[in-house]
């Protein structure tokens, strides 16, 4: 059995950090990727990136009717869209794709609303999101990589299930080389919530005999981490 590096996309420092940290630390990268708007950004919103964060429908609409830029952008390239998904503020979501914002945008890192509500496991606003139209199957983030890859990789199980029933790319592979399947367990603790993501994978059909650069398939990759649950799984399933 070959070994498993760590994540190629760490730098040097994060390889530091993540051996006096723990496993834990590297899960988290990847949602550290996104940048949620920071304080200072926020005070300074005007128009409708500020409504959208504080959700306030009635301010979108009598901005709206003044002909606004429903898709403007922030510094890091956030339209209002992307700031009211951050914010979790629903019915700023529905007000501005009703009056035409294009819902599927990237921002400045490339994540669209679907990646930034799957990663953050959130639900409901994902929900929301997909009810609207949102595409499940774009190519996001500096990974190549898409939402439903985030999502397995931090064992959001949850909203692994809403993005395969809207027709997210089961076998995507992103520029590690991983597929969903793949980053539930190399990038997993073995847990509950990421046997539950990794099964839901399986129900849905993912290949499970695509490797990663080194070769190894997700049984095998299992297997190296002692996730025995995982290995049933994955064995029953015709891994190999």
């Amino acid at each position: 059995m070959k070994l498993i590096p760590r994540p190629l996309f760490a730098p040097l420092k994060h390889l530091v950090l993540a051996a006096a940290c723990g496993p834990g630390f590297m899960a988290a990268l990847p949602a550290a990727a996104q940048v949620a708007p920071h304080a200072a950004e926020v005070a300074a919103y005007q128009g409708l990136h500020a409504a959208a964060h504080r959700g306030d429908v009635t301010q979108i609409e009598k901005i709206i009717a003044t002909t606004a830029d429903l898709n403007a952008r922030d510094g890091n390239g956030r339209t209002p869209l992307h700031v009211a998904t951050f914010a979790r503020q629903r019915n700023a979501i529905r007000a501005l794709v009703k009056a035409g914002a294009n819902i599927d945008l990237l921002d400045k890192d490339r994540y669209d609303a679907v990646t930034i509500a799957s990663v953050a496991d959130d639900e409901e606003t994902l929900r929301v999101l997909l009810a609207l139209g949102a595409s499940a199957r774009q190519v996001t983030s500096r990974y190549d990589g898409t939402a439903l890859i985030a999502a397995a990789h931090l064992g959001h199980d949850g909203v692994v299930r809403q993005l395969i029933a809207a027709g997210a790319p089961l076998d995507h592979v992103n520029n590690l080389h991983w597929t969903a399947a793949i980053e539930a367990v190399v990038l997993g603790d073995g847990g509950p919530r990421h046997q539950k993501t990794l099964r839901a994978l399986i129900e849905a059909g993912a290949n499970l005999q695509l490797t990663d650069r080194q070769g190894n398939t997700p049984l095998q990759l299992a297997r190296s981490r002692g996730y025995g649950a995982m290995v049933q799984m994955l064995e029953k399933a015709g891994g190999r």
